[in-house]
């Protein structure tokens, strides 16, 4: 990797990744109940849901890399338009921008990472099925044009798409995954959630996640220095399949029990 990658992955892992230091707040906003017992049953869930994606990684590569690309695609796709709405063809189109157009825009880039992560037979196979989606994906971008012309709310969520698919298109894709994964989706992230809670769940949940962050960088320079001998291959598996074991809760609480509040909240 060059030092550009590096710089990349060490953004992902200290700028984007603690994004879901916030996922209590989500929780307790949805109906977690307050107090110790509970605080505890929820982080050992969180964890213990963690370790389960980790293991099926181990004993499933290929399955579980397509099934992380498939949920980063609906997690990040809703994200994108949390602001404006959850219209179907800027969900894909948005949720396709890193798991569908970045691997086929870098291929010679994103096999090597993919054979790291699930071997090279495997990596093969995942590209050449990503491969296929490629031109319904353009296809949509292009119908995402029309949409967005005739839907003014979207036209700035597009805009900032054609932005990363161009930076895409010239920059290596450990970098252009990095600048839309901290600039974009932890961001955005962070800013909605931050302006919904109070002040008191403010000053909680700014404890709680700088307590989270401080954590995953200390569990992530133990496992480096641990494992210096094959550093760069171990570090891409420190950050991707992490990634999967995160996203996977976040995803629950933000995507599935977040949202399913707020549209009875609205209903009321």
């Amino acid at each position: 990797m060059t030092f550009w990658d590096m710089f990349a992955i060490g953004a992902v892992i200290l700028l984007g990744v603690p994004h879901g230091g916030l996922d209590g707040a989500v929780a307790r906003r949805v109906g977690w109940p307050s107090g110790p017992i509970a605080w505890l049953g929820f982080h050992l869930g969180y964890i213990t849901i963690g370790i389960l994606v980790t293991l099926f990684w181990w004993s499933f590569p290929l399955v579980s890399l397509a099934l992380f690309l498939a949920i980063t695609a609906v997690h990040f796709g809703a994200s994108d338009i949390a602001d404006i709405g959850s219209d179907i063809l800027p969900w894909v189109v948005h949720g396709g921008l890193v798991t569908i157009a970045i691997p086929n825009l870098q291929p010679t880039l994103v096999e090597p990472i993919f054979t790291i992560l699930i071997g090279a037979h495997n990596a093969s196979l995942l590209m050449n099925g990503l491969s296929s989606l490629f031109l319904p994906w353009l296809l949509g971008l292009i119908g995402y044009c029309i949409f967005a012309y005739n839907h003014p709310p979207y036209r700035k969520s597009l805009l900032q798409l054609l932005v990363f698919f161009g930076l895409a298109i010239i920059l290596p894709p450990l970098i252009s995954f990095a600048l839309y994964f901290c600039l974009s989706h932890s961001r955005g992230h962070l800013v909605r959630l931050w302006r919904s809670l109070g002040l008191t769940e403010q000053r909680r949940s700014l404890i709680e996640a700088t307590i989270y962050t401080l954590i995953s960088w200390l569990s992530v320079g133990i496992i480096i220095y641990y494992f210096q001998t094959s550093f760069t291959e171990n570090l891409i598996k420190l950050t991707f399949i992490g990634l999967a074991a995160l996203t996977l809760p976040h995803m629950l609480l933000v995507d599935c029990a977040d949202r399913r509040h707020n549209s009875r909240r609205d209903l009321l």
